[in-house]
């Protein structure tokens, strides 16, 4: 049973299945805000938490590295997880803020628009709570599982009659 499980969960072809959606994700989110960064703009607007100063800066900037961080992950780039695990978190605690504050405005996930504001939000925090909390640690667990099956020296059958 327990074999069973560290099998799955070092599986190299599920590894990448889960972290090549993950990176499409944020692939996605990236171009769709860079399609049209004045409708980020006015999302991240409606948050008041940027100056507007800064707005265009932020509008095109975030879907920058976002992108960036989407293409890194699909590439297995080293860094690129703890990007998308920081930009997760940056998200819940602009969510939240939204929903502690009674926000009616659009999560600004995928573009503008895409959920109906407030109760958009909440489902946008649970969707980002649940990635955050269950794939990017099985994401860091499978790693971490097979590097360490790697270093491992394996047993030969000679080398059991030593033991």
């Amino acid at each position: 049973m327990w074999n069973s499980i560290v099998k799955l969960l070092s599986s190299l072809w599920i590894y990448r299945g889960i972290r090549l959606a993950l990176a499409v994700l944020f692939v996605y989110g990236g171009v769709v805000k860079l399609l049209d960064p004045h409708a980020f703009a006015r999302t991240l607007s409606a948050y008041d938490l940027v100056p507007d100063a800064l707005l265009p800066v932020v509008a095109i900037g975030l879907p920058i590295v976002e992108l960036l961080a989407g293409l890194a992950l699909v590439f297995d780039l080293r860094g690129s997880l703890a990007t998308i695990a920081g930009l997760f978190f940056l998200f819940l605690a602009v969510l939240g803020y939204g929903i502690l504050q009674n926000l009616d405005v659009d999560c600004g996930c995928f573009g503008a628009e895409e959920l109906d504001k407030q109760a958009g939000l909440r489902l946008a925090f649970y969707r980002d709570l649940a990635i955050a909390g269950i794939v990017i640690p099985y994401l860091y667990l499978s790693r971490w599982m097979r590097l360490k099956k790697e270093k491992a020296p394996e047993i030969g059958p000679t080398d059991k009659n030593k033991l």
